[in-house]
């Protein structure tokens, strides 16, 4: 049986199931008012709109750090992509208008199927080299981070998945089996 952690095609099919579920959870949150997604909930990050922020920020952070890796990487993570505001930080709010944030979520999903699509299957052996957000030197697997980075994505959707629910949205199958067996 092959180790899923080092499959190239696992990661593109993380990478598939992200971009169709932020495209469902999006159309989600559309059947709610502006102030009814910017409403403080008492979610980590107060409301949808916040957590669905940080969502880019730390795609942006993760994605910066992966460019890094190799330099092929930055013909898809480009640096006009990938730009934060100076001393952004997790809670920063990068766009308070919902069209640029859903936009903004459209381009990166776009560019992180395409960079899987393009990485070459030994990247999730590779040593990946990179400092935190506090500084701190890190050196692991690139898989580690691979799958944190798509762990994180989920863990927040499912946040944002019970605001919806709690706000009366259902935001419909969020499996990933159902999407990667549902055609595109």
């Amino acid at each position: 049986m092959a180790d899923p952690f080092h499959d190239h095609d696992h990661y593109r099919l993380l990478a598939r199931y992200n971009r169709r579920f932020n495209a469902c959870l999006y159309d989600a949150c559309e059947k709610l008012s502006d102030g009814e997604r910017k409403r403080d909930r008492g979610a980590f990050f107060g409301s949808i709109h916040g957590t669905l922020n940080h969502l880019i920020w730390g795609d942006k952070v993760w994605l910066a750090r992966f460019a890094a890796q190799r330099a092929e990487f930055a013909a898809v993570l480009t640096p006009e992509l990938l730009a934060l505001p100076p001393g952004a930080v997790h809670a920063t709010m990068l766009h308070e208008d919902w069209a640029l944030l859903r936009a903004e979520r459209g381009r990166l999903d776009a560019a992180i199927e395409a960079w899987v699509d393009d990485m070459t299957p030994d990247f999730p052996q590779s040593l990946m080299r990179y400092a935190n957000t506090r500084g701190v030197q890190r050196e692991h697997p690139a898989w580690i981070a691979l799958s944190h980075f798509f762990n994180h994505q989920t863990h927040h959707r499912g946040q944002v998945t019970t605001l919806l629910m709690q706000a009366g949205v259902d935001p419909g199958v969020t499996d990933l089996i159902a999407f990667a067996t549902a055609p595109a």
